[in-house]
């Protein structure tokens, strides 16, 4: 057993090697980073994923238990920089893992009551969105449907984050059309000097 096995809580105990090597990375900066040292102690991830952004970019997608969100919101700058040293540049996004249910979700006897908002597809895909851009805010959003039919969203960053979130917009892209399914496009909206 590798030593990182309490970075990592997963229901079915099939862990994929990809996985070991990030919660093995996240007991060494544990260990080894005095400042994270303290805010990582209780933390630990749900999965990790490795999807490609283009021919010669990746990205690693984490997912954290929703509860921990907030405590990892606290540490993301520092934790998301030391991750991306050690997996040589690629971009690392933190995302909540959050459940779903369909329209016709029925309750059992412990559970009443209609299905939360928080629980539909469209509040999950929000929350996944605001979730990815973390610590950039969204300050707008808009949907283009073609010709065609097809939508595409258009979701528009605080400008004052442009510095530091502008090589990561392919990104955000990439991994959000590989968890949701949907085409969205990240820029910052154009600022008129009067």
């Amino acid at each position: 057993m590798f030593s990182g096995s309490g970075k990592i809580v997963k229901a079915d105990d099939k862990i994929t090697d990809f996985e070991q090597r990030v919660a093995q990375e996240l007991f060494n900066l544990e260990l080894n980073n005095s400042n994270l040292k303290s805010d990582l102690h209780d933390l630990y991830i749900t999965a990790a994923r490795e999807v490609d952004v283009d021919e010669s970019k990746k990205a690693i997608i984490l997912f954290v238990p929703h509860k921990l969100l907030p405590k990892y919101h606290k540490v993301q700058k520092a934790l998301v920089e030391e991750l991306e040293k050690k997996f040589s540049g690629a971009h690392v996004v933190i995302i909540a893992q959050r459940t779903m249910f369909k329209a016709s979700f029925t309750r059992n006897k412990r559970f009443t009551g209609p299905r939360p908002r928080s629980r539909t597809l469209k509040a999950v895909h929000e929350a996944t969105l605001e979730d990815l851009v973390y610590p950039t805010e969204i300050v707008g959003k808009r949907i283009r449907v073609k010709t065609d039919g097809s939508k595409v969203m258009k979701v528009h960053l605080n400008p004052k984050d442009q510095v530091n979130v502008e090589t990561k917009l392919e990104t955000f892209s990439a991994v959000y059309s590989i968890l949701t399914n949907k085409d969205v496009v990240f820029e910052f909206p154009v600022t008129r000097d009067e």
